[in-house]
């Protein structure tokens, strides 16, 4: 259901969006578009959209529509096979928890981008450090592991323990192993939608 938080609280910066659709920047006084308020995401400027009319919080389809946009551009963050698993989970008793999976997944990975980044930049310069960026993909997977562990105990344990102790595939190659845990968390959930539905 809508929020009906008063506009302006947590010091976010409020927008309005009105009938015809154009949304207005209450902190600039003028029309913005879905592009700037792109470039305020990433800029890291908080900011919350109201409906003009009903003052209803529409932030989230608002914020969708801007990825529905970035992704018509060609600039593809989403695989397919992740959106057909996303689309699967609503309706599922597994659909609350979702959101916060996917948010400290996302966490996850953006504490450790500026680690990354500087891995990537020294790999371009012929110094790649396999060994570093395979033991940052295994903090990332930990931290996942300790997420799933929260929403099935079960299914994350049986995943974390290798079985006859036989290495993980990738293991030497850091894009196999980083490969190998994305396969292993989209197996997790199809598995946990799948014995969901059995119930």
């Amino acid at each position: 259901m809508p929020s009906r938080k008063k506009p302006g609280d947590d010091g976010q910066v409020v927008i309005k969006k009105y009938a015809n659709r154009r949304l207005y920047n209450t902190a600039t006084s003028s029309y913005v578009t879905l592009d700037d308020l792109s470039g305020m995401v990433r800029n890291d400027i908080d900011f919350v959209v109201y409906d003009a009319k009903t003052g209803d919080d529409i932030t989230r389809s608002v914020l969708t529509q801007i990825i529905v946009e970035e992704e018509a551009k060609g600039q593809n963050l989403l695989p397919i096979g992740f959106l057909r698993q996303l689309i699967g989970m609503y309706g599922d008793s597994l659909q609350e928890l979702v959101p916060k999976y996917l948010e400290h997944s996302m966490e996850s990975f953006i504490d450790n981008q500026e680690q990354m980044r500087e891995y990537m930049t020294q790999a371009f310069d012929g110094m790649f450090p396999f060994g570093s960026l395979e033991d940052l993909s295994q903090q990332n997977m930990e931290m996942m592991k300790q997420a799933l562990a929260m929403f099935n105990p079960y299914q994350a344990s049986r995943t974390a323990r290798p079985e006859d102790g036989k290495p993980a595939a990738g293991a030497g190659d850091p894009f196999a192993l980083m490969q190998a845990q994305i396969d292993a968390l989209q197996e997790q959930m199809q598995a946990l939608a799948g014995l969901n539905r059995k119930k």
